[in-house]
């Protein structure tokens, strides 16, 4: 999985700020297991708008060391075509996580999230091993 790109959660990242210990959060261990972890354009949006004034400096720091995906016209599409199999199936998702996983499905990449609720409907959703629910 080291050449792999995993894009991760916004859980990820602000159980990564939470903790004194940074070496027991999920972020910690997928940067040892892949050099390439990336976020969403929606993360980062989520990110930026849950921050405080005086945290700003951290999550640009931090942020600066991700790739991140824009939601584009691809991404779109896949949310439609996301959305459209959970009404099929009676099932809902927030607006953000399905733009999130829709960005992951569209450029083919792995996720991760603390949240696997918010996500387990997904059937296209590669999830990490670590990141499974099953």
């Amino acid at each position: 999985m080291a050449n792999q790109i995993i894009m991760v959660d916004t859980s990820i990242l602000i159980d990564y700020f939470r903790k004194k210990d940074k070496s027991k959060t999920r972020l910690f261990d997928l940067s040892q297991k892949s050099d390439n972890l990336c976020i969403s354009s929606i993360t980062e949006f989520e990110i930026y708008t849950g921050a405080k004034d005086d945290q700003a400096n951290f999550w640009k720091k931090m942020l600066s060391n991700f790739i991140v995906f824009p939601f584009d016209s691809d991404a779109a599409l896949v949310a439609v075509e996301v959305q459209n199999k959970l009404k099929r199936r009676r099932k809902s998702i927030d607006k953000a996580d399905l733009f999130i996983a829709a960005t992951a499905i569209a450029r083919d990449l792995y996720f991760d999230t603390l949240n696997h609720k918010h996500f387990e409907h997904i059937e296209d959703l590669k999830m990490t091993k670590s990141g499974s629910s099953n």
